[in-house]
């Protein structure tokens, strides 16, 4: 139940199932990858689009809340992400702006699976001046 997925991009990356399929916990579950890949995702559109409207950035961090479907496919139904934001100054007003514009215009991942779950966001600004 491993397996080593090869990218375009010459990156490789582990992944297993869980031990109860016969896994052995080598690597990130399939649809963790698919979580991981949408807080990657938005979390680099909404630094670029912080950094363009001259906001003093320094992290981007999301935490990612979901739910499954309990018949298969169980696909994602709900998905809940908390961007944590810290830097220098920064305006709650773009803060929100650049996540809006990641979930709606920008981001993949996110319309991607926003086909099949709610997806909600929110976020907390930490001023490091």
């Amino acid at each position: 139940m491993s397996f080593v997925a090869n990218a375009d991009s010459g990156h490789a990356l582990v992944m297993d199932g869980s031990a109860e399929i016969g896994g052995h916990n080598l690597g990130a579950r399939p649809m963790e990858m698919l979580l991981m890949g949408l807080g990657g995702c938005a979390s680099i559109d909404v630094v670029m689009i912080l950094q363009k409207s001259r906001q003093a950035i320094q992290q981007c961090v999301v935490d990612i809340q979901a739910e499954r479907a309990d018949t298969d496919p169980k696909v994602f139904t709900k998905i809940h992400l908390h961007f944590m934001v810290s830097g220098n100054a920064l305006d709650p007003k773009r803060v929100a702006h650049a996540i809006s514009l990641s979930a709606e215009k920008y981001c993949s991942a996110s319309v991607m699976l926003g086909k099949t779950a709610e997806i909600t966001h929110d976020f907390t600004v930490v001023d490091e001046s």
